[in-house]
């Protein structure tokens, strides 16, 4: 195309125009493709989770005695930094195994699992879930130091009783496994798997004793109030190493694959810009050596340069245009797919399309712009004279 031997031919026009239509509708896709992503990348980030991974430090205290760990939780409280501190077999990032339970009013036709969160005392208030109705587990006077010595009563969240269709759930007794247990209040849905699934049904059960464990924090305090929480596990857990990560780190982890999704896309986007510009930039430059004859008479019969650069311009953003109204179609499928696996998504809305189109459009004017300008502005008498 540079080196201009390209005939007026069905040749020219797919080579010329059918490659710069193919690339832009392309960068259109990937422009498109990276705003979703980011987007609900953000969602992710800020969206009500039903509890807080702010400031929550976990750790294992395996090779503490049991019966120590009530001793422990007490030291922990006395730590200026800690605001609360709790033990847990399942954490909130991850996946539950799930049971059937038994209820007055269950008909045999109702067969489910709900999901099982084994936890010991101070687990909820440090994870800041919030009880809909009823009350949170109530510690004993002197709590058991067994790990198999398990409360009686039970706490489940929202669509666990919308599931069974309870009303006034509070006092009631379900059964599993052999074990009764009495419902004490019911917990505001929180999303305790990735934002790929829906709210699930699910029940805590409490242990007064568990060897996983968490603790808030005081923002601002996080460096000196660990160094005091790690001689405190040292005292209690002598031999085994104070190996902990931050509550926040584990919800990233369950986005590792969209945060890759999205690294990508940026990367081939770019890429793809970039192509797409070349491939302009060689058209336009081509398209005025073509039309220079063309320029230097409309200037002598009176056209203006700013004429001459709509008269170039128009048809580059034609080009443009037919590859925005490729890109948009096939651009929302990807992305909508790519949405419908997560049950918690962000809305696609209209700008989106629009944004893509017009930084698409503007990339495309920034590219043929110097171009355009220069064989508008060409002196007649050049382009002319050997005529």
């Amino acid at each position: 195309v540079l080196k201009g031997k390209l005939s007026a031919t069905f040749g020219e026009l797919l080579t010329r125009k059918g490659l710069v239509v193919f690339q832009f509708s392309l960068s259109i896709i990937m422009i498109l493709v990276v705003w979703v992503v980011y987007q609900q990348m953000q969602f992710i980030q800020n969206r009500n989770l039903g509890y807080t991974t702010d400031n929550i430090v976990i750790f294992g205290m395996e090779g503490a005695p049991p019966e120590k760990l009530e001793s422990f939780r007490a030291e922990l409280s006395n730590i200026p930094g800690v605001i609360s501190s709790g033990s847990f077999y399942h954490n909130l990032t991850g996946t539950h195994g799930g049971i059937e339970l038994d209820w007055e009013g269950k008909t045999p036709n109702q067969h489910m699992d709900f999901a099982n969160i084994e936890v010991g005392y101070g687990f909820i208030q440090t994870m800041g879930i919030q009880m809909k109705e009823g009350r949170n587990f109530s510690e004993p006077p002197k709590p058991a130091n067994l790990l198999g010595e398990e409360s009686r009563e039970i706490i489940l969240n929202e669509e666990a009783i919308r599931t069974m269709g309870m009303k006034d759930p509070v006092g009631k007794t379900i059964r599993f496994w052999g074990f009764e247990k009495t419902i004490v209040g019911v917990a505001k849905d929180f999303n305790f798997e990735s934002l790929h699934e829906p709210v699930k049904p699910c029940f805590f059960r409490v242990y007064p004793v568990m060897f996983d464990w968490m603790v808030k924090v005081q923002g601002g305090t996080e460096r000196r109030t660990l160094e005091q929480i790690e001689a405190v596990h040292k005292k209690y857990a002598a031999g085994y190493p104070f190996d902990y990560k931050f509550l926040d780190e584990n919800y990233q982890a369950l986005y590792v694959s969209e945060h890759r999704v999205s690294n990508v896309a940026a990367y081939f986007a770019g890429v793809a810009i970039l192509i797409s510009c070349l491939g302009l930039f060689a058209l336009a430059a081509f398209t005025a050596e073509k039309r220079l004859k063309e320029i230097g008479i409309r200037k002598v019969l009176g056209s203006s340069v700013t004429e001459i650069v709509f008269l170039l311009s128009s048809d580059f953003t034609k080009i443009v245009l037919v590859s925005i109204t490729i890109a948009l179609p096939v651009g929302y499928f990807m992305v909508r797919y790519w949405l419908d696996s997560f049950a918690f998504k962000t809305e696609l809305s209209w700008y989106y399309f629009f944004g893509a189109g017009l930084g698409a459009m503007m990339i495309a004017w920034i590219t043929i712009g110097a171009h355009t300008l220069k064989a508008a502005r060409v002196n007649p008498v050049n382009c002319l004279k050997a005529e």
